[in-house]
């Protein structure tokens, strides 16, 4: 839940523009700002929203004082996501989660803290999604799934029934789970593929039907 606190996303690129732009169509919550390591942004603004400096600007508040959103993308594993969020976790912050107006939900959903539902989601009944978890664009994400900690679930996502992904994986755009399927601990799951067999643990697979690959 987002509270009257001092609200700060961090991280500046186009996943933050994301989440700015789902949270103004959500509600009427006022953004404090974006922080971002790359000083040459402080001053500038992303959809009216300012730039205010490096990630130490956080530290000029107490943890009770304010709500992170934690705006780091990923294109492969979530390594960076996962560290940014265990860093501020670290410091006593609190992560809320953000999720887009035109995303269905079911009502039984269980998430964790700082999850994001982005437009056009789909998640259907007896989910879990783990902490700090991004269910991307137009993802399809079917009844009883059970989604590990800082795992990205890419645009166009299909997983059917009864899927667990483990944590700190990554499912590329397009990709496709079959019923009850098993993907572990820091998987990589490359855009379009078909996985039709369980996955071991950090194993990296691509293709129709989806292959190990190195």
């Amino acid at each position: 839940m987002i509270e009257n606190n001092v609200i700060i996303i961090l991280g500046a690129g186009g996943h933050a523009k994301v989440l700015i732009d789902a949270l103004l169509l959500a509600s009427s919550v006022v953004i404090t700002g974006v922080v971002d390591p790359d000083l040459t942004l402080t001053g500038t603004e992303i959809l009216g929203v300012p730039v205010l400096g490096g990630d130490d600007v956080v530290n000029e508040f107490q943890p009770s004082e304010v709500q992170l959103i934690n705006g780091l993308g990923s294109v492969g594993l979530p390594v960076n996501r996962q560290k940014i969020f265990v860093r501020f976790k670290d410091m006593g912050c609190t992560f809320v989660s953000v999720i887009h107006p035109s995303a269905v939900v079911a009502s039984d959903v269980v998430f964790g803290e700082g999850v994001q539902v982005m437009a056009g989601a789909v998640i259907q009944p007896g989910c879990r999604i783990g902490i700090n978890s991004i269910i991307n664009t137009h993802a399809s994400v079917d009844h009883d799934c059970n989604i590990g900690d800082h795992v990205h679930i890419s645009p166009g996502v299909t997983l059917s029934g009864g899927v667990t992904v483990g944590a700190c994986s990554h499912i590329g755009t397009g990709a496709t789970v079959i019923q009850g399927i098993s993907i572990g601990n820091g998987c990589l799951i490359a855009a379009g593929a078909v996985v039709t067999k369980n996955i071991d643990n950090e194993v990296k697979v691509r293709g129709v039907p989806a292959r190990e690959f190195v």
